[in-house]
């Protein structure tokens, strides 16, 4: 097919203009034209270079294929390098992400016998109880009725802790330092720190009882035998800076 024959129907649709409209029109029509006989002339020339129908098809001119086959792959590993910057950077920890990790500082010294404090190291509950004279004495009573008495499971405590106390896993008798998550379910125990006897145990000697499946712990955090959770609670690293204060996060000797 022809340039002009291809045109015709472009010269239709322009046929019924009038006046100034049709002379703009016309100046349409014959610059359309124009460059339509060029694009038409310069399509032919690159398929002719592309492929010789006398050689069956194959390439004539394959410097100009290569050319173009390497000039595809370049842009599109641009592109791919573009693309991927935002995903690579979202490797990177966020500030927040950061922050959430850093240590905590925690002052002590207005913890009474009994008392609690809670805070947030890393996502998780850090419970810091001053444990009573009773509650101490009380502890290794304890150990015929547990699941670990002695603290063997590594992945619980830090080293520092079993070899200071594996009974009271604690660096000071009196200062109980645990991540407040069950180790059965992840709820978050309630701590029942009397000794007195409870609707859960007649025999409570205090520590900390999960009303969701009533998992058992001493207030060493050592879970009781026959209870759902598998291991005692989970004491982080941390460090005394001195007798009033906690830093969460850092073992002894590394701050």
């Amino acid at each position: 097919m022809s340039p002009d024959s291809a045109f015709r129907y472009t010269s239709l649709f322009f046929a019924h203009a009038r006046g100034d409209e049709a002379g703009r029109i016309g100046t349409i029509e014959r610059h359309s034209l124009d460059s339509y006989r060029k694009g038409f002339a310069e399509s032919r020339m690159a398929n002719e270079a592309v492929l010789d129908p006398a050689d069956g098809g194959e390439p004539e001119h394959k410097g100009r294929r290569r050319f173009l086959t390497a000039t595809t792959v370049a842009v599109g590993a641009v592109g791919a390098g573009f693309a991927a910057v935002p995903f690579i950077k979202s490797w990177n920890p966020s500030a927040r992400a950061q922050l959430a990790g850093a240590p905590v500082t925690v002052d002590i010294s207005a913890l009474q016998d009994g008392q609690r404090l809670i805070v947030e190291w890393r996502g998780q509950p850090i419970w810091i109880v001053r444990r009573s004279k009773a509650i101490l004495e009380a502890l290794p009573t304890l150990d015929a009725q547990l699941r670990d008495p002695n603290s063997e499971n590594a992945d619980q405590q830090p080293a520092y802790i079993r070899e200071q106390s594996p009974q009271l896993r604690s660096l000071k008798p009196e200062i109980s330092v645990l991540v407040g998550l069950c180790t059965h379910l992840g709820c978050s125990p309630e701590m029942v720190a009397e000794i007195r006897p409870a609707p859960f145990d007649p025999e409570w000697k205090g520590g900390y009882f999960c009303p969701c499946h009533k998992s058992k712990f001493d207030m060493a955090g050592r879970v009781y035998q026959g209870v759902p959770a598998p291991t005692n609670l989970v004491v982080p690293p941390h460090h005394f800076a001195d007798d009033n204060t906690v830093v969460i996060g850092v073992d002894p000797g590394a701050a």
